[in-house]
């Protein structure tokens, strides 16, 4: 099949498909006589599960090793197991820092509420600044990083 077709049956489009083939993520497909890509029907499997692990959060890299050990002869499961595991503790790290802003951000519009923007000195009183806000680090300027 086609670059084109396949592109069609995996709604991948043809340039990331391309890029999958330069990335090793797709073996060079067989060449018809007149020079265009000829992919046998197994590359739509494995541009589907591409797309499901990128889905799922893995990267590239973590596919093409996956990929590697199967086109090796092994079932991959067990290499899939330790990324998922470490996929999930990375997400849920992240759930923690933004329920951490959720709840800054929500102290933040609190203040919103409160405060007489006519009362506001300086720069804006919604976000503590002074460091006496148990909530902000006066040792940190984030403009300066």
């Amino acid at each position: 099949m086609r670059i084109g077709e396949l592109a069609q049956q995996t709604e991948v489009s043809t340039k990331t498909l391309r890029f999958y083939e330069d990335e090793g993520l797709l073996p060079d497909p067989g060449r018809t006589p007149s020079g265009y890509r000829d992919y046998d029907r197994g590359t739509v499997d494995r541009v589907q599960f591409i797309r499901a692990a990128q889905t799922a959060g893995l990267t590239l890299r973590q596919i093409g090793q996956i990929l590697s050990i199967r086109d090796g002869g092994t079932t991959p499961c067990s290499h899939v197991e330790q990324f998922v595991d470490q996929r999930l503790t990375e997400v849920e790290r992240r759930i923690a820092e933004l329920e951490q802003t959720r709840g800054r951000l929500l102290e933040l519009a609190r203040r919103a509420r409160e405060l007489d923007p006519a009362d506001c000195g300086g720069l804006c009183d919604i976000i503590p600044h002074t460091g006496t806000d148990p909530g902000i680090n006066p040792g940190i300027n984030p403009g300066t990083d």
